[in-house]
């Protein structure tokens, strides 16, 4: 691996820490839960804005339409903000994906709103790891590669979508379809330690909701002429953790339904969520969840309908991928950086990237920690740490590095 370049060198003295920290902390100071749509729609104004200093053309698209399963058993929608999209040179030959979230799990009503220096390097703030320090950290990334001879070769997309938190439903086809055809990818999730620390490969997500329909009568004067919606569920929750493995987990979170104590209740919405590490185990799950369902609905005669899935798939490492964590790790002892990466149980786009056969590295936003949490941390001095590290890894992808 070559050194940094006169030209690499004067394209990382062109990052502006203080800069950075401006865009976090502004972008930090609006909420962006994924259900304050106006806090949104700031979010997608202010990033197209700052965006629109790079080449090519910012666009705005619509969410992908979502439904829900309320507590009643309806089938609702579910409205989620715009995504932004920014194309830049996309008839180049050799292009890349770069993509991160505007939203946080942080409601607009949530106590956790302000910024507060903890220390002289450590900005607690909600979402300022996760992830508008990560925004900031692909903004000026690319404003340092543009300063480069070699971007002119390329092209890239960068998509920031608005719905990552609650699982990137109302995002993940244009997910997939930016991601087609890309020469590796990478995603500004912040780092899995406050060390640096890569993420590598992740197991799947998938949430469920099933509604069971049973029968009402009294409970004391004929309840043999009823039929539990809720046993039934307490009975699929628990069939359905004794399905998990060590090849995939498995969490009912939730049981809605239920009427008064002399009733015996028709109606229940049991709420799961599954984490298989490969494929084959959501596979498995999916036919022995289907089997249960219906010894379920015989035993106990009841009917249940299935929302839900798989939303994001297992993320194993593959020879690419793995050759783009190296050419990561490389860049980062370049600039005096010691990188590592190790296995996680948490998914994010990545998953969704990787799923189209594209090499990912999703963790390349600052260094921080407690994220989801009102301790939520950015280490300030990561701000242009990591920005300096995706600037040499798009250089050397730039030039041609053979993943």
């Amino acid at each position: 691996m070559k050194q940094p370049t006169d030209q690499e060198r004067s394209q990382l003295e062109a990052i502006d820490q203080q800069a950075m920290l401006a865009d976090v902390s502004g972008w930090a100071s609006v909420n962006t839960g994924t259900a304050n749509l106006a806090g949104l729609k700031v979010m997608a104004g202010q990033l197209s804005d700052a965006f629109a200093a790079l080449p090519g053309d910012v666009e705005l698209v619509d969410p992908t339409p979502v439904t829900a399963i309320a507590p009643d058993g309806e089938e609702v929608e579910k409205d989620h903000g715009q995504h932004m999209v920014l194309r830049v040179r996309p008839d180049a030959p050799r292009r890349f994906l770069l993509t991160g979230h505007m939203d946080t799990v942080f409601p607009a009503d949530h106590a956790f709103q302000e910024l507060t220096w903890l220390d002289d390097d450590t900005l607690n703030g909600p979402g300022t790891a996760d992830m508008k320090g990560g925004l900031a950290v692909i903004l000026h990334t690319l404003k340092a590669f543009e300063r480069g001879e070699q971007a002119a070769d390329v092209g890239y997309d960068v998509l920031i979508n608005s719905d990552e938190e609650t699982g990137s439903l109302a995002s993940s086809a244009l997910i997939e379809k930016l991601a087609r055809g890309k020469a590796a990818a990478l995603t500004y999730e912040p780092s899995a330690l406050p060390d640096g620390t890569l993420a590598h490969a992740r197991g799947g997500s998938g949430n469920y909701s099933l509604t069971i329909t049973g029968k009402s009568a009294h409970a004391g004067r004929n309840p043999l002429d009823g039929r539990n919606a809720i046993v039934a569920a307490a009975a699929l929750a628990v069939a359905l953790k004794a399905l998990q493995t060590g090849d995939i987990s498995v969490n009912p979170a939730r049981i809605d339904g239920g009427a008064a104590n002399n009733v015996v209740p028709d109606h229940a919405v049991l709420r799961f969520n599954i984490r298989p590490k490969n494929p084959a185990a959501a596979e498995a799950f999916q036919a022995a969840m289907q089997a249960l369902i219906g010894d379920v609905q015989q035993s106990h005669e009841v009917s249940i309908s299935t929302h839900g899935g798989i939303s994001r798939p297992a993320k194993p490492v593959d020879r690419k991928a793995q050759a783009l964590f190296d050419l990561v790790r490389d860049c980062g002892a370049m600039l005096g950086q010691t990188i590592g990466w190790k296995s996680t149980g948490g998914v994010c786009d990545g998953n969704n990237i990787a799923s189209v056969g594209v090499p990912v590295v999703d963790t390349m936003g600052v260094r921080g920690g407690s994220i989801h949490s009102p301790d939520e941390f950015m280490i300030v001095s990561s701000l242009s740490e990591r920005a300096a590290l995706s600037t040499l890894v798009l250089n050397r992808l730039a030039l041609g590095k053979t993943l």
